[in-house]
Formats: structure tokens, C-alpha cells, sequence
């Protein structure tokens, strides 16, 4: 198995995530290109390192998605929000932080789209704040006063450069949905990396009213049967989660992990 538990490098909230290495210390450029051909290395980057590497594969044998995490700084209770910038520019939730229009204008200033996972008040509280900032379109799968846009399962969103498919994952929430592409995963609450309750695949809490364990396992396994199973390309490396740490590496790993925790249908939490 790939290094799971890779965390990848940050600042100021940036993830970018390249699937070749940089040319070690006495390489050259041509050998470098030519071990990285194809190659599978999953080698993390930050901005600044990108900046000052000697060497790095050209754009078209390095793809990334450019990933800013706007509310990593946040000292009140919110979701994580993530800004993709890219062919369309996308915010995945909102979140709840104050201050999350000046972190987003910190990388744009052309928010074209916000799409959201649920509608819990830590993923929607600010989303107002930013449509008066930004006026960005809006999908959401419940109705919401700003949502220009209804999505439902099976729908094709785009987010930065990639088309991600729409699954219907309820549960924790009855309005929750997944965005799942080829290489990237934005779980909202459904699955998460690590939390309070487990490290390497957790869940979402299912101990509220209108919440159901029953149905949040139905939804994890829906996840996977929609998840490139990786026989085609190198599969899905890079979970983006509503709560805990980002991941990259074998992501069908870490929500399997998750639905194997949930069937114990145990308390996620002592007092649940």
C-alpha cells in the first residue's frame, strides 16, 4: 500500500498535491523526467518550495488542483471551507468563520461558484457573506435563499478543473451530498480522516435528531461503489473532509476504514 498516513506540506493553507518527485541533489534534468515518466511518487508540495525547486516536470506531466483551506485559521467551531482555484474558481461550504471573505480574496478575486455538502450551520453560516462579496453561482441540494442551482445524485459539478460527480450521501444530514472526480474526493461530513473519536477514517456523528447511523453506512458504501476503484488510473488520492486533517494517499483505504468502524454500530463518542 501507498504511505497513508502522508500528510501533506502547508501554508497559509495551500495543499498542492504533484503526482511527480523534483530532481534530487546532482540529477539531471533528463533523468530526472525521465524516472518521473509515468511515475506515481505522490511528492508534496507548498508554494514556496515549488517557487525555489530546481527542477520541476513541465504542466503537462505535472497536474495538480490548487487547494486553499479558508478557514484553517478560524478560533470559532466551522467546518472547513476550501477554495479551488482553477478553470472555474469553486468554494466548497462556506463555513462559519468571520474573515473568511478576506482569506478567499487573499488568492481571487473571481469567485465563480460555491457548492455545498449540507446545510449545518458551521458549513453555511457565512455563505450569505460571501454571495454579497462575490455573487457566485450556488448549488445546493436543499433549498437554501442564495442557492441558484439544484443538485442531486448523480449530477456533474465542476470544481477548479475537474468534473466531479454528485452522490447523495444522508446520514448525518438528510440534505448531505459528496463530490467525488477522478483523483479528489470532497467527503463533507460523511467520511472524514481523523477527528475526535478515530484517526485514519471516522464518520459522521449520527446522534442527533434526524440523524441515522442505518442510512450514513448506506451512504459510505454508496461512496465506494461511486469511487474509481483505481484499475484505471491511480484512483482517488486527495480527501478534502468538512472536519479534521486533509489526506492524500490511498483514499478508498481511509473510507473503507470508516465504514468498517460505523457497522460496529458502536457510540462514536462515549456520551452519544
Amino acid at each position: 500500500m501507498a504511505d497513508t498516513h502522508r500528510r501533506p506540506a502547508k501554508t497559509n493553507g495551500r495543499h498542492v498535491a504533484c503526482k511527480n518527485r523534483i530532481k534530487s541533489e546532482g540529477e539531471s534534468k533528463e533523468e530526472s523526467e525521465e524516472e518521473s515518466e509515468g511515475a506515481d511518487c505522490h511528492c508534496w508540495l507548498i508554494a514556496e518550495r515549488v517557487s525555489r525547486a530546481p527542477f520541476l516536470p513541465s504542466a503537462r506531466k505535472c497536474p495538480y488542483m490548487e487547494v486553499h483551506h479558508v478557514t484553517e485559521d478560524a478560533e470559532t467551531f466551522t467546518c472547513n471551507a476550501y477554495l479551488v482555484v482553477g478553470d472555474r474558481t469553486t468554494l466548497v461550504d462556506a463555513g462559519a468563520m468571520d474573515g473568511v471573505v478576506d482569506e478567499i480574496r487573499e488568492h481571487t478575486d473571481d469567485l465563480e461558484a460555491v457548492v455545498m455538502t449540507h446545510q449545518h450551520g458551521d458549513h453555511v453560516a457565512q455563505l450569505e457573506t460571501v454571495c454579497d462579496a462575490f455573487d457566485p453561482e450556488v448549488y445546493a441540494y436543499d433549498d437554501h435563499p442564495t442557492r441558484t442551482h439544484e443538485i442531486d445524485d448523480g449530477d456533474t459539478v465542476r470544481i477548479g478543473d475537474e468534473d466531479f460527480d454528485v452522490v447523495y450521501t444522508p446520514g448525518h444530514a438528510d440534505d448531505h451530498v459528496s463530490f467525488v472526480s477522478d483523483s479528489s474526493l470532497f467527503s463533507g461530513d460523511v467520511v472524514v480522516h481523523d477527528d475526535g473519536a478515530f484517526e485514519y477514517g471516522s464518520f459522521g456523528r449520527t446522534d442527533m435528531a434526524g440523524q441515522s447511523r442505518e442510512r450514513l453506512i448506506e451512504s459510505i458504501q454508496d461512496l465506494l461503489e461511486r469511487m474509481p476503484d483505481g484499475s484505471q488510473s491511480a484512483g482517488v488520492e486527495h480527501m478534502y473532509a468538512g472536519h479534521g486533517g486533509v489526506f492524500h494517499g490511498d483514499v478508498r483505504d481511509v473510507v473503507t476504514t470508516a465504514l468498517e468502524r460505523a457497522e460496529k454500530r458502536e457510540p462514536k463518542y462515549p456520551d452519544e
